[in-house]
């Protein structure tokens, strides 16, 4: 764990972060040339204020003042992982993941086949790939992988 990792505080999200979590989604999807842009930011916004916040369990990393990265969890699916691609590599998505499965006896998510950082990084937290999606099932039309941890 580096010392910026330690710097960041994991909190319970609240309505107020609805504007930080959207932005960071936002901008962690644009860092992607193979990911499509289907939505506004509004409509970002609305999604995490909406769909997000009420309905699944959201925690927060803060480094100072700055929402920096999130994780939502609604069951045994892991739906949203994302951090502000400035702060990626230097722990904080590791603490946001392994805070969240430490208690789960199965995890689920799907990550995109084109997304080999993070298949490389859910593989080495004890993620396995479980099923291999031709896109059909997402709205963006991408290849995806079912990933599951069982402890």
């Amino acid at each position: 764990m580096t010392d910026t990792s330690r710097q960041v505080v994991l909190r319970r999200a609240n309505p107020a972060d609805a504007a930080d979590i959207a932005r960071i989604m936002r901008a962690a999807l644009a860092s992607f040339d193979w990911m499509p842009v289907l939505h506004t930011p509004d409509e970002d916004l609305a999604f995490i204020a909406n769909q997000v916040l009420p309905h699944q369990a959201v925690t927060v990393a803060e480094a100072g003042e700055n929402v920096v990265g999130f994780i939502a969890v609604k069951g045994e699916w892991i739906e949203q992982l994302y951090l502000d691609p400035a702060f990626t590599g230097r722990g904080i998505g590791s603490r946001l993941l392994t805070q969240t499965v430490e208690t789960m006896p199965v995890a689920k998510l799907h990550c995109f086949q084109a997304n080999s950082g993070a298949r490389g990084f859910y593989e080495w937290y004890g993620f396995q790939a479980e099923a291999f999606g031709d896109g059909s099932g997402n709205e963006e039309g991408l290849p995806d992988i079912l990933y599951v941890r069982r402890r």
